[in-house]
């Protein structure tokens, strides 16, 4: 069973979920999500002078039980690194350390960010088939990953505060094939 929740978009100056959903798959329970947004004025000044911005992903699932608290079954992070290079000029995105991937104009490099590819959130087995759980989903600017000085700055300007909210649906355990 897949429940897709597709939202509106309106210009903010945060991110924005404008799809997300949940599905079984050979390898375990993939989560699909495009996000809206744009680059400020001040993270847009950051990335062409070279400091790297760090997008995560968090996704947590919890189990609803009768007799106590919801068991949260599987929490789960992906960050996706946007650096610019400025002796090449060339954006590189790197997804989890994993996947990297260079383009030459910044629009290029954020559409990898807005539509990041499916990701693994629990493997196969992780999850109770025949159960719901509720499913909670945000993106944010992790400014924890950045240079010390820049995290201090972080505090104080709005520029660096760039996250959306907690969007929520239920999703039903299937047969993972």
């Amino acid at each position: 069973m897949q429940i897709w929740i597709v939202l509106p978009v309106h210009a903010a100056d945060d991110i924005e979920i404008t799809q997300v959903h949940l599905e079984g798959g050979d390898e375990g329970y993939k989560l699909s999500a495009n996000f809206s947004f744009d680059l400020n004025h001040g993270l847009l000044d950051a990335i062409t002078h070279g400091i790297p911005l760090y997008f995560t992903t968090e996704v947590e699932l919890t189990r609803p039980r009768w007799y106590w608290f919801d068991e949260k079954a599987i929490t789960a992070l992906q960050t996706i690194r946007l650096s610019y290079n400025v002796l090449t000029r060339q954006y590189r995105v790197a997804i989890g350390g994993n996947l990297q991937q260079n383009f030459s104009n910044l629009e290029d490099a954020l559409s990898l960010i807005r539509r990041p590819s499916r990701w693994i959130v629990a493997e196969k087995g992780r999850l109770k088939v025949g159960e719901y759980y509720h499913v909670a989903v945000r993106s944010r600017l992790d400014v924890t990953q950045l240079p010390k000085p820049f995290q201090i700055n972080a505090l104080n300007n709005s520029d660096w505060r760039f996250s959306s909210d907690w969007k929520r649906f239920t999703y039903k355990a299937e047969k993972t094939e």
